[in-house]
């Protein structure tokens, strides 16, 4: 498979989805920014494709980046993002959203599993996040992360280059 044919939108989500159900394949969803990949992302997407059938991973948009992260965020442009996360063999599929939240992603395809970092605790995940996974019979499931690898630290390194 082509992995650009990975790249999904908000508007296929759902018929996507469905085809999943038919199949009976679990979904597992993760999401973030995903900026500059490195071994933590790595390992962490490996580990949450092994939770279920599927994994889509939910990308944040460059507008919402800035508003989370500030200017000079990203630094890889979202369809960039969204391809290099498509060619991962531990990747299913990935859909780029506008929201800060994963709230509409997460509606949209009501996951089996709702995977994040351990750099959160299921207890600060936004609540309207927790709800979605709750009304749907899904569970939540927080991996463990590579301590150092990070986006940030990697741009904090170059900087002082």
């Amino acid at each position: 498979m082509d992995f650009r044919a990975k790249i999904l939108t908000l508007e296929t989500l759902p018929v996507w989805r469905e085809q999943l159900r038919a199949e009976r394949k679990k979904l597992a969803v993760t999401n973030g920014c995903f900026d500059i990949l490195h071994l933590g992302h790595v390992n962490y997407l490996a580990a949450a494709r092994a939770q279920a059938d599927v994994l889509l991973v939910g990308v944040n948009s460059d507008a919402s980046i800035r508003q989370l992260k500030g200017a000079g965020r990203p630094v890889n442009a979202e369809s960039d993002r969204a391809l290099v996360l498509a060619a991962l063999q531990s990747v299913d599929a990935v859909c780029v959203f506008d929201d800060l939240r994963a709230t509409r992603l997460l509606t949209l395809v009501r996951p089996d599993i709702y995977i994040k970092g351990g750099d959160y605790s299921v207890e600060q995940l936004p609540q309207e996040e927790r709800d979605v996974i709750t009304q749907c019979g899904g569970r939540i499931v927080v991996l463990g992360h590579v301590p150092g690898k990070s986006t940030s630290a990697l741009i904090e390194k170059i900087t002082k280059l």
